[in-house]
């Protein structure tokens, strides 16, 4: 049986496991992830695979990295929310464990494992995922393999052009689609409204204490949860600038199947359910033609660490 490593690296923790085959996660283990240090970051990484690989037949390891990644899979160019800056990853890891690496960004490792195994397991061709938390991630597959660019940096899902001159986004643009089908964004769009209405965010404002300015994502989805109008409408807003771009993928690439991940994602059809109206409103004029299906994932925070590991056992 073909075992890998996979390794998810975010701001907060890395996440890692011994991954089969059939994409089964056998063994787990997790760190917290020292973001401001280099070394520190690096050598998490080599103690996680150490441990997952003893006794172990282990061939290949991946790391999914939450940065910019180069063409050869080696080395992570930037990272916003971690110290890395140029950081020749993939040779570090594997002069410390003997192993073959890879490094991937993490979108793309989530992206890959809900083509292989996930919600567009029955998809042979192509697939677009965007990820919703507090940023908007994504990846693309097509003709089977992993979208890259001439640079390694493609798929910069979050950062499409949708409201011209917009909300300012942090990659320095203006009405990135990031501003507008976030989790951050959802909150902004409930802080709003629940300050300019409160008598119709009353369950909202209980929940954030009659402060709209606390107002958090995971209160937003239990008020829309209960009923709250306020938070309704802002799941709203967030679906309906999500469906356009959704569409834009349909459109321009023609995919197999859209999925939609993320943690924002567990509110369910609060957002899938604008998202699919906005999506077929956008789509009107095609429809005699075949479209992609928008679909939940279903791997949640596994994805990253199944996808890595799968991609290790392929290349």
């Amino acid at each position: 049986m073909t075992l890998t490593i996979g390794v998810d690296v975010g701001g907060t923790k890395v996440a890692g496991g011994v991954v089969d085959a059939a994409g089964t996660v056998l063994v787990q283990a997790r760190r917290d992830t020292p973001a401001d240090d280099v070394a520190k970051t690096r050598d998490v990484i080599i103690e996680l695979v150490r441990e997952l690989a003893s006794g172990q037949a282990i061939e290949a390891v991946g790391i999914g990295a939450a940065g910019w990644i180069d063409a050869t899979r080696s080395t992570v160019l930037f990272a916003p929310n971690l110290a890395w800056r140029d950081e020749p990853l993939r040779d570090y890891v594997s002069a410390a464990t003997g192993l073959p690496v890879i490094v991937e960004n993490d979108a793309n490792v989530a992206a890959w494992a809900e083509f292989r195994y996930g919600a567009a397991r029955d998809a042979d061709d192509s697939m677009v995922m965007f990820t919703i938390g507090t940023g908007v991630g994504g990846g693309i597959v097509l003709g089977g393999e992993l979208l890259r660019g001439a640079n390694g940096i493609a798929a910069e899902l979050g950062h499409m052009l949708t409201v011209p001159d917009g909300h300012q986004c942090g990659c320095g643009r203006l009405g990135c689609i990031e501003q507008y089908a976030s989790g951050s964004a959802l909150v902004r769009f409930a802080r709003a409204a629940a300050r300019q209405e409160p008598h119709r965010a009353t369950a909202l404002l209980e929940l954030a204490g009659g402060d709209a300015e606390a107002v958090s994502g995971p209160m937003v989805t239990a008020a829309a949860q209960a009923g709250d109008p306020v938070s309704t409408e802002a799941f709203a807003q967030v679906g309906r600038w999500l469906g356009t771009s959704l569409a834009d993928m349909a459109q321009i690439l023609d995919p197999q199947v859209l999925v939609v991940g993320g943690g924002v994602i567990d509110a369910g059809d609060l957002l899938l359910g604008p998202t699919r109206r906005s999506f077929a409103d956008a789509l009107a004029q095609r429809s005699r033609l075949p479209v992609a299906e928008i679909r939940p994932a279903e791997l949640g925070n596994t994805a990253g660490v199944i996808g890595a590991a799968d991609l290790a056992r392929r290349l």
